[in-house]
């Protein structure tokens, strides 16, 4: 039992605290600042005209900060497109750094793009398996139908965090090999500024590391419930 206890809280701290220190992180940096000279959604359409991409939206969301293969759209947070924060700016840069690997025939962007609709069906394939299992148990009267329910649905679970995960190199390129050279060579922002500016960078690279860790937490939550 002690053992559970401890494989629990090594999981719910790996899930948990990699998204408070993404969140922390760009907190910090989220003051208002008089001397920037347009939000993170005009800093956005700047970049974007400035790299040939007029073709690219930039538009506000409250489903995240994330860039759109599909729509060929950058969608920022309230606080990140109408922002005139270290933070809305930075991150405003990293999403248009989606954008120019999509332009340039990224393949690791193409891949995470097909990757991520697989891990959307995956969670919901395992949801229904996993919530299937003991009515299945209990209709069969066969106790194994409940351990193939459960490994099935486990490791469903186990694709989705795989899928978040190898988006890590995507993320990081988008951030260090795209936004930072922009930062950089266009001078948008002060040398003060810029090691704060690199900390949300590998924040905002950081993201789908805590999204992976809370697919972990996920697959606990569902072991603990059906005590396994």
């Amino acid at each position: 039992m002690a053992a559970i206890v401890i494989v629990l809280a090594v999981i719910f701290a790996l899930a948990v605290l990699p998204q408070m220190w993404v969140k922390r992180v760009i907190a910090a940096h989220d003051a208002e600042r008089a001397d920037f000279r347009g939000t993170g959604g005009e800093f956005a359409r700047h970049i974007l005209d400035e790299m040939k991409l007029g073709h690219v939206k930039v538009e506000e969301t409250d489903a995240g900060d994330h860039y759109d293969p599909e729509a060929k759209a950058i969608r920022l947070m309230p606080k990140h497109f109408g922002g005139r924060s270290l933070s809305a700016v930075v991150i405003a840069a990293h999403e248009a750094g989606h954008a120019m690997q999509d332009a340039s025939g990224y393949p690791p962007l193409e891949a995470r793009t097909r990757l991520a609709k697989q891990a959307i069906r995956a969670e919901k394939v395992a949801a229904i398996v996993m919530l299937a299992a003991p009515i299945v148990m209990a209709l069969a009267k066969a106790p194994h139908f409940l351990i193939i329910e459960v490994s099935v649905g486990v490791m469903i679970f186990a694709l989705s965090i795989l899928l978040h995960a190898v988006t890590l190199p995507v993320e990081y390129d988008a951030s260090f090999r795209r936004a930072l050279p922009v930062l950089e060579a266009g001078r948008y922002l002060e040398d003060k500024d810029m090691p704060a500016a690199r900390q949300i960078l590998r924040a905002a690279a950081f993201t789908y590391v805590a999204a992976a860790a809370m697919s972990l937490l996920d697959v606990a939550r569902w072991l603990r419930v059906l005590r396994i």
